[in-house]
C-alpha cells in the first residue's frame, strides 16, 4: 500500500536544449511509488525533501522549473555532487602499500 502523503517529483536537464531542468514525473502516493520504484530499479540517486517535492509536484510535466525554484534545484545539484564523489571514493582502485619487515 503506497504512503498517500508520498510526493515525488523527477527532473531532467539536458543543457544543449533547454534554459533549465524540468519536470519529467511527478504524483503523489500510488503514482510516486511508482515513479520512486522506477527510479531506484535504474539506478537513479533519490533527494529526499519534503518541501521540495511539495513545490515540485505542483508544476506540470514537461514544465521547465521557473526561476524562483532554482535554488531547489541546486541543493539537488549539491547533494547528486556529493553523492557522487563518495561513490568515485567508494569504488576507486585502493592504494597499494608495500610493507617490508625485517
Amino acid at each position: 500500500m503506497a504512503d498517500s502523503k508520498l510526493k515525488v517529483a523527477a527532473l531532467k536537464y539536458e543543457n544543449e536544449k533547454e534554459n533549465a531542468p524540468k519536470v519529467v514525473a511527478a504524483g503523489t502516493g500510488y503514482v510516486a511509488q511508482k515513479i520512486l520504484e522506477v527510479a531506484l530499479a535504474n539506478g537513479i540517486t533519490v533527494y529526499h525533501d519534503d518541501s521540495a517535492a511539495t513545490l515540485l509536484t505542483k508544476l506540470d510535466v514537461g514544465q521547465e522549473i521557473p526561476p524562483e525554484l532554482y535554488q531547489i534545484v541546486v541543493d539537488i545539484y549539491i547533494h547528486l555532487m556529493k553523492v557522487s564523489e563518495e561513490k568515485k571514493r567508494q569504488f576507486a582502485p585502493k592504494e597499494k602499500t608495500d610493507t617490508v619487515t625485517r
